[in-house]
């Protein structure tokens, strides 16, 4: 029986991608490939959960069953080995682990000092993020907009995350395209169906954006993004500040009823006043 290794965001990523190229390449359960490897059926499912760390033996044995080559399995091989690390480091144009980190979640909480959070935007408004920061070329804009789209699918689920996003009005306040666009952001925040907290703009703008995924089997993660990388943190004691952000943010932002009323002043509004693109986050 294999020995179960607590998982990450990003070990739990590659073994969903192992089970993926098992399905893909031979149709076979994992029960069956374990067999055909001389395995104990449990240690193809800790390995494809992310909870067991392999050898190098033990990937070599599984791809080459697949029928993968020596390249696909050097790549592999350079990737999980960084799997189990309690920071993760991946560039901006890498996005599997963060769908299936978000998708994941059982809670997620999320905060942003510059910018409507990502599974609350409308696609106009993201269009116009990356549009602001020049950081994704022109031509791959409509498909990095339609990604971000595709994610807030979770939040249509039966069995969807609760949510609570935190949303400074510095965000609020910073004009992303033209009046329309922003009145109808306004208005998508104004009637979600999940928490929506206004951070008052005389806070000021201390902390970054993150985000805090929470899960029912495995331990939270936290998570900031720029335009430069995307970082994913298991670390006990990041996890601890990451929630006395939150704790703190819970004391300052106006309640659910107060931020709706916020919202409501800010629908239909002329706004001629915002320019400052900021740092922009998932």
């Amino acid at each position: 029986m294999a020995t179960s290794t607590p998982s990450t965001a990003y070990s739990r990523d590659l073994g969903d991608e192992l089970r993926k190229v098992r399905e893909t390449s031979t149709g076979l359960t994992g029960a069956a490939l374990a067999v055909r490897l001389g395995w104990d059926p449990s240690k193809v499912s800790t390995l494809e959960n992310g909870k067991y760390r392999p050898s190098e033996i033990d990937l070599v044995q599984y791809l080459s069953m697949l029928g993968k080559d020596i390249d696909f399995f050097e790549d592999f091989k350079r990737r999980y080995r960084y799997a189990f690390e309690e920071y993760i480091v991946q560039v901006p144009d890498n996005l599997r682990t963060l769908a299936m980190a978000e998708s994941t979640a059982t809670t997620i909480t999320s905060y942003d000092p510059n910018a409507v959070p990502g599974l609350v935007q409308t696609p106009e408004y993201a269009d116009g993020l990356y549009r602001l920061t020049g950081f994704v070329p022109e031509e791959r804009i409509p498909t990095v907009v339609q990604f971000r789209m595709d994610r807030q699918a979770i939040l249509r689920r039966h069995d969807r995350p609760k949510c609570l996003f935190y949303v400074h009005e510095q965000a609020l306040r910073m004009k992303v395209g033209d009046h329309a666009i922003m009145e109808d952001q306004y208005a998508k925040l104004l009637f979600s169906s999940h928490v929506v907290r206004i951070v008052p703009a005389d806070v000021p703008l201390a902390w970054t954006s993150c985000v805090l995924w929470e899960y029912e089997k495995a331990m939270p993660v936290a998570f900031t993004s720029t335009d430069l990388a995307k970082v994913f943190v298991q670390d006990p004691g990041v996890i601890a500040r990451t929630r006395l952000l939150f704790d703190r943010l819970a004391e300052i932002a106006l309640d659910a009823e107060q931020s709706r009323s916020k919202l409501a002043e800010y629908v239909g509004r002329p706004r001629e006043d915002f320019h400052d693109p900021g740092q922009l986050m998932a």
